[in-house]
Order: C-alpha cells, then structure tokens, then sequence
C-alpha cells in the first residue's frame, strides 16, 4: 500500500487481510493520540488511542466505504471513550485552572513574557473549558485540535453539521469571553 491509498481502500483490504490495517494504524495514530493527550493525560492518552483503533478494526466491516477519510471516525470513536473518562478531564481543566502563573522580572526576554501570558490565560482557558456542556467542549476540541471540518465533526459525533455548527459557535463565544476578561501582560 502506498500514501495515495485512500483510508477507505486500506480498510476495504484489511477486510480480507487483516495484517493491511497497521497502515492506517500507523497513518493516524499519532493525531489520535495527540488529541487525547490533549484531553486527558499521557497514560490515558496511550489507552485511549490503543482501543480506538482496537475497536476500529473490530467494527471496520461496517465503514462506509464511499468515505475515503477515516478520520472522523477513528475521532468519533476516541471522543465517545474520552466521553467515559470524562470525570477525569474536567479534574485536569480544573487542575489547570488553579494553576497560577509566576511573576516574571523585567530584564527576561519577551519570549518568556509571551509565554507567561500564555500560562495566566491557561488558567481561565481551562476554567471555561470544564464549563462547557460536553457537547460543546467535543465539538470545539475536534476543530480546534483536530482540525477537522463541521461536517467531519458531525460524522464522528453522529450529529447533524448545522448542530455541530451551533455548539461550535456557542463553546467560541464562552472561550472568547473569558479570554478577553484573562490578565495580560502590561507594556513597559
């Protein structure tokens, strides 16, 4: 199999060559466990990514196959285990959250300044993203960390594209507000 071997066709053959799957195993995995990294830990992360694709290639006899990207659905089935560990990742928005940044003196570089904004808005960031209706949150996380498209979000959450619009734009505006209200850095 080549790159220009479309997900779908890599599937299609693992369906009589089961060994043909570690190539889209090893074509996805990294994005898949860089997203639930992001949303839970390291250690849950490598389960995380470890299941989907188990569970991918149990259920790959029923993969619409006209579909030639499989990764909406190797997201769709990460977010529905994430969505079990759920308790965990609202602990670490939290955790975040609490998290203060330090006080820097003025002779560091704007580079460590930069960054120190970053981590004063990580706090509040974190705060809104626990908030967020899990729905929401799923949405966001898919476009922002995943970038995938509202209607490849839809088909990994199962849920209609103008749905997955509307929780996307309700999740920006929260996140947008507590972003315009987080501290920043002052000139000197």
């Amino acid at each position: 199999m080549t790159q220009e071997t479309t997900d779908s066709e890599l599937i299609e053959h693992s369906l009589h060559q089961p060994e043909s799957f570690a190539a889209l195993f090893h074509r996805h995995f990294s994005a898949i466990h860089g997203y639930a990294e992001r949303r839970l830990s390291r250690p849950l992360a490598d389960d995380i990514a470890a299941e989907t694709f188990l569970i991918a290639f149990d259920r790959r006899d029923t993969y619409d196959l006209s579909r030639s990207d499989a990764r909406p659905w190797l997201y769709g089935i990460a977010s529905n285990l994430i969505s079990r560990h759920h308790r965990t990742e609202i602990r670490q928005y939290r955790a975040l959250a609490r998290t203060a940044a330090n006080e820097v003196g003025e002779d560091h570089s704007g580079r460590v300044a930069d960054a120190l904004d970053a981590l004063a808005a990580r706090g509040p960031l974190a705060a809104a993203l626990a908030g967020l209706p899990a729905g929401d949150r799923d949405v966001l996380l898919l476009v922002a960390w995943a970038e995938l498209t509202s209607d490849e979000v839809g088909r990994a959450l199962g849920v209609p594209a103008g749905t997955v619009r509307s929780r996307l734009h309700r999740a920006r505006t929260k996140i947008r507000a507590v972003l315009a209200t987080a501290p920043v850095r002052k000139e000197r």
